[in-house]
């Protein structure tokens, strides 16, 4: 199997490696911290940040309140 140009034993060279830099203990620190990240990436791509879509609906429907 392979991951683009990566196979299997590349990929597990790759993991040791991280988990020698880094530690067993902080391997889920930083992946919880990534996945924040990329999480919060994807909705700034796509807009769906909640506290702005509910301030830009509060705007407009105060701008259509206040229309003769």
């Amino acid at each position: 199997m392979r991951i683009g140009p990566f196979g299997i034993p590349e990929i597990i060279i790759i993991l040791l490696v991280v988990m020698l830099i880094f530690g067993a203990k902080r391997l889920p620190e930083i992946g919880s911290s990534l996945g924040k990240s990329i999480r919060t990436f994807k909705s700034a791509v796509t807009g769906e940040d909640d506290t702005l879509g509910d301030e830009a609906s509060k705007t407009t429907s105060s701008s259509r309140d206040d229309a003769p």
